[in-house]
């Protein structure tokens, strides 16, 4: 009967440790240490409603807003992975050639030689929120004839929400689609 008390006594501090006081102790440093990461990196609009977050990207269709990478999940963040098909895949090869013709018909002005790859090709997340520069300026004829806004405006809007690389070295510069439409919205409110 004693063991059967001590083992109920060590386990019941053993579950306040480890299941309470533990992850209370890593949500008060996270909180203090990174207070927007530990909230989820929530993007706010004028009205301080989230509209999204910095880490998980969105599907934008409207010609007047840039479009982000190809998602197999569609953006769903219950879960995130994609399909890891082979270059030769037939599923892989249909799914390319549908992004391309859509490219074809959304941006009649940019032939598909200047189709910057990540915009026809998932993450390995599938939820990437960021694309290339390179993607962002090949839609700016699409977003500029929608919105009416210059070319040079939106350009220079790019180089604005441009991320440049970690630590100066590591990965590759990138635009979050989000923050980058956010602004084009507030443009065309103007």
């Amino acid at each position: 009967m004693r063991n059967i008390w001590i083992t109920l006594r060590a386990s019941l501090v053993l579950m306040v440790l480890c299941g309470l006081l533990y992850h209370l102790a890593v949500l008060g440093i996270a909180q203090a240490a990174m207070p927007d990461q530990a909230d989820g990196s929530l993007i706010y609009n004028e009205n301080h409603e989230v509209v999204g977050s910095k880490l998980i990207g969105q599907s934008f269709t409207d010609p007047g807003f840039f479009h982000g990478r190809v998602s197999s999940l569609d953006y769903d963040a219950g879960g995130s992975g994609t399909p890891n098909y082979a270059p030769s895949n037939a599923d892989m090869l249909q799914r390319t050639a549908d992004a391309v013709e859509a490219w074809k018909q959304e941006n009649p002005n940019v032939p598909v030689s200047e189709l910057p790859v990540d915009l026809i090709t998932n993450s390995g997340s599938g939820l990437d929120p960021e694309i290339s520069p390179e993607a962002a300026r090949a839609q700016i004829p699409r977003v500029s004839q929608a919105t009416g806004i210059p070319a040079a405006e939106l350009e220079e809007m790019i180089k604005d929400h441009t991320k440049g690389r970690e630590l100066g070295f590591l990965g590759e510069p990138g635009v979050n689609v989000l923050q980058l439409n956010i602004g084009v919205q507030k443009k065309t409110a103007q």
